[in-house]
């Protein structure tokens, strides 16, 4: 007789609405008697494989409990947070991997976001499966560059399956009342280029819609990096950003995205794409808010009134080529060291000009803070790097609603004929230097372009009658 009441119990259970019932008060009598321990255990890791494999295993539930029973100090509290572990009944989790550039996931409902052990915990979810409950993601848009990816810290989702478990998340400490965006900082973001269209266009595209409403939460934190941009965080964000790793916290928000959203392009916005609309030429007048650029078109100047268009790029070191410039009618803006350290100081020099000339390098990228209409003329050095220099400036500007030209260097212009005799594949075979994977030291690090004056003020002076009437 009994040894037929275990069957006889199970048999009953599941004939009845009474599992619901009995796994409902197992869940709340074991996270109220751990509630305690939940309270004063440390950090001891997240490690959940076992319970990846064995969702319903009960030791492999325990040993999971048992190592997510944290509470962590509170971290800094601003007007989006308060103290509260309330989540929402469902949640949701959503990753797309097929975007070229970056990997993303997007999730709502009751997140859980510990920093320190770089996880999103995303309670209850509605999408949960026990063979994908766990996402990493590296939070940076250069997903095939495999060496600048490595430096990228990983962040992990993982979703917990809704009712009728025994897994204990970790408790909230901080609840905030906006969504979290999450990205790295610890890319090629120190070059200016990279960091435009790494890092600011994407963050644009990612958190514009939320009108400062949203929190960053920065991973591989750079402080140099966020001293350089915070107008442009500010502008975005009305909190402070967060550096992630550091981050004791454990900080529950209604609704995250990890991962910058990217077009699959350089400096770029595809309005196909963007779920708002959102363009170039809206991105460049967002910056020329933030820094309170004064210009926000370039007209035509007539060339009878006295006035000159002014042109910047130029190198106070160039003589000649200012002197050439000048003698064609254009106001020579030439780049100081002081200049370029402050970025909003800078920004209104560039927006103050009609033109902008420079050498293919991340300096071009400045072109943002020109007058809608500016010319940008990108100088493309020896080397067979015409289409590489398309893509990084001459393709964008089309976006911008800006003009461009290009003038490629020869042969004659380049310094490497100072280092390599004429018979060399520097110059015979350019491509295969390419094909060997030293384009980059060869021809852009390896290399300075001495202009050929009286070719390149036939060029100038073609940009001079496009941006004047008689």
């Amino acid at each position: 007789m009994w040894l037929l009441l275990p069957s006889l119990l199970v048999l009953i259970v599941l004939k009845t609405d009474f599992l619901p019932q009995v796994a409902r008060f197992r869940e709340t009598r074991f996270i109220k008697d751990t509630d305690e321990m939940v309270l004063t255990v440390p950090y001891t890791g997240f490690d959940n494989a076992r319970w990846q494999q064995h969702p319903h295993d009960p030791e492999a539930v325990q040993d999971y409990n048992q190592q997510n029973q944290i509470l962590a100090t509170n971290g800094p509290k601003d007007s989006s947070s308060i103290n509260s572990d309330v989540g929402a009944s469902t949640s949701k989790l959503t990753c797309n991997f097929s975007n070229p550039h970056s990997d993303t996931c997007t999730m709502e409902g009751d997140l859980r976001i510990h920093g320190k052990s770089a996880i999103v915990y995303v309670v209850a979810a509605s999408t949960h499966r026990p063979e994908n409950s766990t996402f990493t993601v590296r939070p940076y848009t250069r997903k095939w560059e495999q060496e600048t990816m490595s430096r990228i810290r990983e962040v992990t989702m993982r979703s917990l399956p809704p009712a009728f478990s025994f897994i204990i998340p970790p408790k909230c400490t901080v609840r905030h009342d906006v969504p979290a965006v999450v990205f790295s900082t610890g890319g090629c973001s120190g070059n200016f280029f990279h960091a435009m269209s790494d890092l600011i266009v994407p963050l644009y595209i990612t958190s514009r819609e939320y009108n400062g409403r949203v929190q960053f939460l920065i991973t591989d934190y750079q402080p140099e990096w966020v001293d350089k941009f915070r107008p442009i965080l500010a502008a975005l964000s009305m909190y402070p950003a967060i550096d992630f790793d550091a981050d004791t916290a454990v900080r529950c928000f209604p609704s995250a995205h990890v991962g910058l959203e990217n077009h699959n392009k350089m400096l770029a916005i595809d309005p196909s794409l963007s779920r708002n609309g959102y363009t170039m030429m809206g991105f460049r007048d967002f910056l020329r808010s933030v820094f309170s650029l004064q210009r926000p078109w370039s007209k035509p100047i007539s060339r009878s009134s006295g006035q000159r268009p002014r042109l910047k790029g130029a190198d106070e070191r160039e003589a000649d080529a200012i002197t050439a410039m000048e003698n064609l009618g254009l106001e020579v803006v030439a780049a100081r060291p002081d200049d370029v350290s402050d970025m909003g100081h800078f920004a209104g020099v560039v927006n103050s000009c009609d033109v902008m000339v420079g050498v293919h390098g991340a300096g071009l990228t400045n072109m943002v803070f020109l007058p809608h209409n500016g010319t940008v003329v990108q100088i493309v050095p020896w080397g067979g790097m015409k289409w590489a220099c398309w893509y990084a400036f001459g393709e964008p500007v089309q976006g911008m609603g800006l003009r461009y030209v290009e003038y490629e260097a020869t042969a004659e212009e380049t310094t490497l004929k100072e280092k390599y005799p004429r018979d060399h594949p520097v110059f015979t075979d350019a491509m295969s230097i390419h094909r060997q994977g030293k384009a980059w030291v060869t021809f852009l690090d390896g290399q300075n372009v001495t202009l050929d004056i009286d070719r390149f003020r036939g060029v100038m002076h073609q940009v001079f009658l496009s941006i004047t009437t008689e």
